[in-house]
């Protein structure tokens, strides 16, 4: 039976049959930074909810915010008539504790989703702008949410290669670029300076704006941002390696269930007794199969370990503290309900419930599933098989998730090119941006760059670890998840986090005070 590797997101972290990895005859496909488990190319959805809104987390009040639209180029580097073509877009605006013309401007460079799921769980933002009096700002990408070129229409933004040759990295980064020149311009306000925040895939654009526009950017907050998760700079077993180390240090026992326990879902499918068996024991949505089964515990292993935050949360599903943990308790403990006659599948279903029904709302699993609220899939797509082809593919031995999975570079090349009809391009973000021998490339052209990496979190193995200047900052937490510093803050918070916050809005406070000093502004 097929058996699909779900991964994002960042969100980092996206259909083909390339994009639909399967472990036997197939090619796995790469995770979304910051949004799931399930392959960034895959086009179901595993989670019962996704967003805080979905899984019932309440946004905060605080989070208020008018929207707007920015009328974009779609070329920016061409001067064919083509390229003049405009569409609109999206963007949400803040202006509530704004200083005035010369205090910051704090742009979120947005991921590969609607705008609204990015700016309903950036908390830090919002609980930093009245300290520094910053406008907030959050920009949708291209091709995401309602930002639509061709129209506006997504079916026109996506009819073919030639329409969807528009929506890279390069194209979203100028985007952005040119929307900071306008609202500057609108508001009569060159002096001020201008932050770009981002998780996941959002965090890697807003390094490379950094890098790439730093005349319209004077510092980048770049969280989970697996920059050298490309060829040739990461190991390709390394994502997975993680979540195994994660579920390891829980609990021996559960790593060693979660093993076996694919050979014994695989068994039971393929005959008609165990498909009866697993029927009795999971309550399967209408539409739904009992074969989904086995990709919606490898979502929830994989989707626990990326989101392992401290606190209740609702960024992917309702989830509580520490879901690893839980999971591995609820392996660990005595089943209390499901089949007594088959244990195993009574831990499995114990171990679905945490992630799946943490509230005790959902009446049943849900397998495949063809919604995308947030608006991701398609677009993700196109970008994991082009450009973004991020190394995320290969299952070593021990790893949680079996059977292995050799890593197999011209099988993802061969397969990204069956899938979208063109050659992908798996070293062109490193010629456009960088990342071999980075420490000594930035530390002699850049500046100005917070890295957080929590390393709990798999795409943490893609992200840079060490500082490399005084002002291009890594901070690592071994406790830390994906993105988890610029989530809303709790009272439940452990001191480890709000440590994290407060350095980094100390060092954001110190690259104010010398930006307002170099350009003898008076604050």
């Amino acid at each position: 039976m097929e058996k699909v590797i779900a991964a994002a997101a960042i969100l980092l972290l996206y259909c083909q049959t390339a994009a639909a990895g399967t472990w036997s005859g197939g090619t796995r496909r790469p995770p979304m930074p910051a949004r799931r488990y399930t392959s960034p190319l895959l086009h179901r959805q595993h989670v019962v909810t996704a967003g805080a809104a979905a899984a019932g987390m309440s946004v905060p009040a605080m989070v208020q915010y008018e929207t707007r639209h920015y009328t974009q180029r779609l070329d920016h580097f061409n001067s064919a008539p083509s390229s003049y073509a405009t569409f609109q877009q999206r963007y949400l605006i803040n202006s509530t504790f704004w200083g005035g013309k010369t205090s910051p401007i704090f742009l979120y460079a947005g991921n590969e989703g609607s705008i609204d799921l990015f700016t309903n769980n950036t908390g830090y933002m919002w609980e930093s702008a009245p300290r520094f009096g910053a406008m907030l700002v959050f920009v949708e990408h291209r091709y995401y949410g309602e930002s639509m070129p061709f129209g506006g229409s997504k079916a026109a933004a996506y009819a073919d290669a030639g329409t969807k040759e528009y929506l890279n990295v390069a194209q979203a980064l100028a985007d952005y670029a040119a929307f900071v020149q306008s609202l500057k311009g609108n508001l009569s306000a060159p002096e001020a300076p201008v932050l770009v925040f981002g998780g996941s895939y959002g965090g890697m654009l807003a390094v490379w704006m950094r890098l790439k526009y730093p005349h319209i950017v004077m510092g980048a907050v770049a969280s989970s941002a697996p920059i050298l998760s490309f060829y040739g700079l990461a190991d390709p077993y390394a994502f997975y390696d993680r979540i195994t180390d994660d579920f390891k240090s829980e609990s021996k026992h559960c790593y060693e269930f979660l093993r076996k326990s694919w050979a014994v879902l695989d068994s039971l499918i393929a005959t008609k007794e165990g498909m009866a068996l697993l029927k009795s024991t999971f309550n399967m949505c209408n539409g739904s199969s009992v074969e989904d089964i086995p990709t919606l515990l490898e979502s929830a292993v994989v989707n626990a370990a990326m989101t392992d935050y401290p606190t209740e949360s609702g960024f992917l599903t309702s989830l509580p503290a520490y879901p690893v943990r839980e999971i591995c308790r609820a392996i660990d403990a005595d089943p209390s309900s499901g089949d007594k006659s088959h244990p195993v599948l009574a831990r499995v279903r114990a171990a679905m419930d945490v992630y799946y029904n943490h509230t005790g709302g959902a009446a049943c699993f849900r397998g495949e599933e063809d919604d995308d609220p947030y608006g991701m899939y398609d677009g993700w797509n196109w970008q994991a098989c082009t450009e973004m082809v991020l190394m995320t593919y290969g299952l070593s031995n021990d790893s949680v998730l079996q059977p292995p999975w050799p890593f197999n570079f011209t099988d993802v090349v061969a397969s990204c090119r069956n899938a979208t009809g063109l050659p992908p391009r798996p070293y062109w973000i490193e010629t456009e941006f960088g990342g071999y021998d980075i420490g000594n490339v930035l530390k002699r052209s850049a500046s100005n760059i917070i890295f957080f990496n929590g390393l709990r979190d798999p795409w943490s193995t893609g992200g840079v670890l060490k500082s490399i200047s005084d002002s291009i900052i890594a901070l690592v937490e071994p406790k830390g998840a994906h993105h988890v510093d610029l989530r809303f803050s709790s009272k439940d918070d452990p001191d480890w986090l709000k440590q994290v916050r407060a350095k980094e809005t100390r060092i954001i406070a110190r690259w104010l005070k010398q930006y307002y000093s170099d350009e003898a502004i008076s604050t």
